[in-house]
């Protein structure tokens, strides 16, 4: 196979050439070992016009999660950040936990969007500071932070594989305290946004509020077509779209007559949609919301325990009693912390699994204990893809 000297003057004439074309249907994590065959190699799977032409030409698939530990109340962050691969090695798959070494400190997790991920310092910091960066070619960008949030603070990503046109959504919660002759002891809580945009490389506050009772759990934020979601504690979920600068809350889908209760839920994007995945006495349910403003939910998959447990005895004993008797709201017995494209990281009493929803296959990933958790309630979990997407020109 012949080798080409990238000539950066004629980028445009580099989609013509052979090799070009045909590593650029190959998926992101074969060329990143790719990269080191050649110079004439690294020169064209580096550069800006092949890595636009990949991003056409294939699909951005799911690689693994990072999972990042937290307390549930407390104002000192957890440092231990791991990461599960969806793809076993020799029949196991390997637990990473030095992902982000390539930063200069220590840091949490806030986002995942696309393969870039976006991460702040661990508090308490005496300069903290907000990244955001690409795990894939360990390529990181430094941005302005101030005021500092709080450590209960959420921020989201908001990326179209443009780095130049990236947006950070930074959501606060308010409390109100009203006090009138009717009623003294009433509060109220509503969300506030502020954004970050790349090109101007400024935050602003947006003049949207909304008001919604209950706080942020689980996801943090997933990017889904212009719009940003966040499930929330109560039966919604939190919804912000990007450019027009507007909220809603969405109900969750609720099964008719209220048949079953909700142990545990997350919420997730599969196919270029919102979908909510609920676990409860009946089983495993993954609803798909086919209309945005109308609310309107579609069950798309749906399996019970005791299926489970019978097509899985090694796994699982007495999986529905189990999940029954569990009055361990910040820890059930089975717990969904993430899904993307189909695939769900789930937590079992202290094994984790990942179950693909397409193939109906359940899969062995871990136990948690060999995340070195020091909290033993639900992690925020993240999904993370592979790409070639540079954040040098950020």
């Amino acid at each position: 196979m012949k080798r080409i000297k990238v000539d950066h003057e004629n980028e445009g004439s580099l989609n013509t050439d052979v090799i070009f074309d045909i590593l650029s249907r190959v998926p992101t994590k074969p060329l990143l070992n790719m990269k080191c065959i050649s110079r004439g190699w690294h020169g064209i799977i580096s550069n800006r016009s092949f890595i636009k032409a990949q991003l056409q030409n294939t699909d951005l698939v799911l690689n693994g999660f990072i999972v990042q530990d937290r307390y549930m109340m407390c104002k000192r962050d957890i440092k231990t950040v791991s990461y599960i691969p969806v793809e076993s090695k020799n029949g196991a798959k390997v637990v990473h936990q030095t992902v982000f070494g390539f930063l200069p400190e220590d840091v949490v997790v806030l986002a995942s969007c696309k393969g870039i991920v976006c991460c702040r310092s661990c508090l308490p910091s005496s300069n903290p500071t907000i990244y955001v960066c690409n795990p894939s070619n360990r390529e990181w960008i430094q941005l302005k932070w101030s005021p500092p949030c709080d450590i209960t603070e959420s921020i989201a990503l908001a990326f179209d594989f443009e780095p130049s046109k990236f947006k950070l959504v930074r959501v606060k919660r308010i409390e109100l305290n009203n006090y009138d002759d009717e009623d003294e002891d009433e509060e109220d809580f509503f969300f506030t946004f502020e954004l970050y945009c790349s090109e101007t490389k400024t935050w602003r506050k947006s003049a949207e509020i909304c008001n919604c009772k209950d706080d942020l759990i689980k996801n943090r934020g997933v990017y889904i077509g212009g719009f940003l979601h966040w499930l929330t504690e109560g039966d919604q979920i939190l919804t912000f779209d990007v450019e027009k600068e507007m909220s809603l809350l969405i109900p969750v889908p609720v099964p008719l007559a209220n048949e079953f209760r909700t142990v545990a839920a997350c919420i997730g994007e599969y196919e270029g949609r919102l979908h909510y995945v609920q676990v409860s006495e009946q089983g495993l349910h993954v609803w798909c919301l086919e209309d945005l403003y109308e609310f309107k939910w579609m069950l798309k998959h749906c399996k019970i325990l005791e299926v489970f447990e019978g097509e899985y005895p090694r796994f699982f004993l007495n999986l529905k009693n189990r999940v029954l008797e569990s009055e361990d709201t910040t820890n059930p017995w089975m717990n969904p912390l993430g899904f993307k494209d189909g695939k769900l990281l789930i937590k079992v009493s202290s094994e984790l699994y990942i179950y693909d929803m397409k193939k109906d296959k359940m899969a062995h990933a871990c136990s948690y204990l060999q995340l070195k958790p020091q909290s033993m309630s639900h992690p925020t979990v993240f999904p993370l893809s592979l790409t070639l997407v540079s954040l040098k020109d950020a």
